[in-house]
């Protein structure tokens, strides 16, 4: 991978666009990607003999233009989303949401909070088919044995099974929640459905109350009749 993909842009000799790149990618890096990132905005200030750049300054030696095409995506079935990469934006777009995303795996407490996974996913345009094909075919690999093997909370799990399509996901966390909600009520041995026992307590202690007040009424005239 070259620097220019590490920063998220195309090749160009402005420092400030590299500086501006560099600085968005830092924020949400982890401590490996944040080596990575340093390497690669030496390397694209051509502070580094390897540098990439030196592709374009042979480009720009020999009087040929450089190639500043954006770069497919191509994620784990070797093909751009939608058989068309991405433009420059939305790549960007999708290379900072999967940076937030394995940060989001770094933190325990924070990765079982759907509150959160649904707004770093669901944020426009990374809502959007092709952009979250995208991030789904990078994050596939690491993010989805997760939410099969139970690590990821239930209702995260479901999420991003229906989300970015992995329909084993669902079929791996609908188990004993969504077959209890779908039981029917107790039976009584015989096939019906009984209803719970505390439904019928107020009905029977109004009933004794109605007697209890009958009795006292037909006592009381007897012995005011004497």
């Amino acid at each position: 991978m070259s620097c220019w993909d590490l920063l998220g842009i195309a090749p160009t000799r402005n420092p400030d666009e590299i500086r501006a790149a560099y600085e968005r990618q830092r924020k949400f890096a982890s401590d490996d990607e944040a080596r990575a990132l340093d390497q690669a905005y030496r390397e694209a200030l051509g502070e580094d003999p390897s540098a990439s750049m030196s592709s374009a300054a042979a480009s720009e030696d020999s009087g040929r233009p450089v190639d500043l095409e954006p770069m497919p995506v191509s994620g784990a079935s070797g093909r751009a989303a939608d058989d068309q990469p991405l433009d420059a934006a939305d790549d960007q777009v999708a290379r900072e949401v999967v940076i937030q995303i394995r940060a989001l795996l770094n933190d325990a407490r924070r990765s079982q909070d759907l509150g959160v996974w649904k707004a770093i996913v669901c944020e426009p345009p990374a809502d959007r088919p092709d952009v979250r094909r995208a991030i789904a075919e990078r994050v596939e690999g690491e993010l989805r044995p997760l939410a099969e093997n139970g690590a990821l909370e239930a209702p995260v799990a479901r999420f991003l099974g229906d989300w970015f399509g992995w329909f084993s996901v669902r079929e791996a966390v609908a188990g004993p929640e969504e077959e209890n909600a779908a039981e029917p009520a107790r039976s009584d041995g015989f096939g019906e459905a009984q209803p719970p026992q505390l439904a019928n307590f107020w009905p029977a202690v109004i009933g004794w109350i109605v007697a209890l007040a009958i009795l006292a009424a037909i006592f009381g005239g007897m012995g005011g009749g004497q």
